[in-house]
């Protein structure tokens, strides 16, 4: 494919081209992920989530600048913003605060709309990253929505997680239902120059020895795991550390890269980075089906039936629950009913002969 090919060789304008195609998700966008599919598998996917108000974009333009000024990697950014519930637009903005960024050649940003997708993500935002790995770019920092209490689908995607913390936004159990301990590769503490810093850490160091005392409870893509932290060398068990930025100045960088730095060379050493590889290709396989199957389902359904069960459901005369188990066997019976007339024909025809 020839927009396929120009992505490869470092066209920009291609590669801006491509991500239109897999956002909108056109049979291009999808021929062009199978194409480059093997190019993948090589960049770090670096999430970075937290509440609204906590410094996420400046944190994220911080970070770009200081990979570019240490190793001049390509990085790639992915900022999720909300779409309207109302109007069905998305502001973008998350642009506007990494103007540091602007004229690099080997930055890429790119803004999307969620489009109704929950989780902090939107529907392709693993296809863009999958673009950008095959394009080359060896960091791919990942900016959700502001998260909430079940926004965090950014841990099945990125390989390291960075929740985003500030002092002075809500009470110390928000973080925990929020599922901060579940999710979070490492603690950022931004504008650490504010007051109440230090009760903020607090509260975070104090829910960290609550989770790894002894044992070392966790849930990642899914699944929980738990390791004897008496029985386990540092090599193999990672503990959140709790870092303090203040990203509109440029302070603590160095040692949250260098964190960074090192989750990803325990992942590497551990074999949790292939763990987490499978994992994530499998919640996708497994997506993909999913939206196939509902699909093809759906196709084999008169729209005249479906809106009829639609209208029982509406009217209350039949439950969700029944509709679908209706719709199911009516399908499931179409093609018994087709063999048996196509058997009653052909019986009919011998007769005649």
């Amino acid at each position: 494919m020839p927009l396929v090919d120009s992505v490869l060789s470092g066209n920009r304008l291609a590669l801006a081209r491509l991500l239109t195609q897999v956002e909108n998700d056109t049979p291009e966008g999808r021929a062009a992920l199978d194409a480059i599919f093997t190019q993948t598998g090589q960049a770090h996917l670096i999430g970075v989530t937290g509440a609204p108000g906590t410094g996420k974009s400046s944190l994220v333009n911080q970070l770009a600048l200081h990979y570019r000024r240490q190793s001049g990697a390509l990085v790639a950014i992915v900022a999720v913003d909300p779409t309207s519930p109302f109007t069905g637009g998305a502001l973008l903005g998350d642009r506007v605060r990494m103007r540091d960024l602007a004229g690099d050649p080997g930055v890429f940003i790119r803004s999307m709309a969620t489009r109704g997708s929950l989780g902090g993500l939107a529907h392709t935002t693993a296809a863009l990253t999958q673009v950008f790995d095959a394009a080359g770019y060896g960091i791919i920092l990942i900016e959700t929505v502001g998260a909430g209490q079940a926004e965090v689908d950014i841990a099945r995607l990125a390989h390291t997680t960075l929740v985003v913390e500030a002092p002075g936004f809500g009470d110390d159990i928000q973080a925990i239902k929020a599922g901060i301990l579940e999710i979070a590769d490492i603690l950022v503490l931004n504008k650490a120059d504010q007051p109440g810093v230090e009760i903020t850490e607090r509260a975070l160091r104090g829910m960290l020895e609550l989770a790894h005392p002894t044992r070392r409870a966790f849930q990642h893509h899914g699944r929980i795991e738990t390791m004897d932290a008496a029985a386990s060398t540092p090599e193999k068990l990672w503990i959140p550390p709790i870092l303090r930025t203040v990203a509109i100045q440029g302070q603590g960088f160095e040692e949250l890269i260098g964190a960074i730095a090192r989750h990803r060379e325990h992942l590497r050493q551990s074999g949790d980075w292939t763990r987490r590889e499978r994992a994530r290709l499998e919640s996708e396989v497994e997506a993909l089906i999913q939206e196939a199957l509902t699909a093809q389902f759906r196709a084999s359904i008169p729209d005249a039936e479906y809106a009829e069960k639609l209208e029982q459901v509406f009217d209350h005369r039949l439950s969700p629950w029944e509709a679908v188990k209706e719709l199911l066997d009516g399908r499931a019976a179409t093609p018994a009913a087709a063999r048996s007339r196509r058997s009653r024909e052909t019986s009919q025809s011998r007769r005649k002969e």
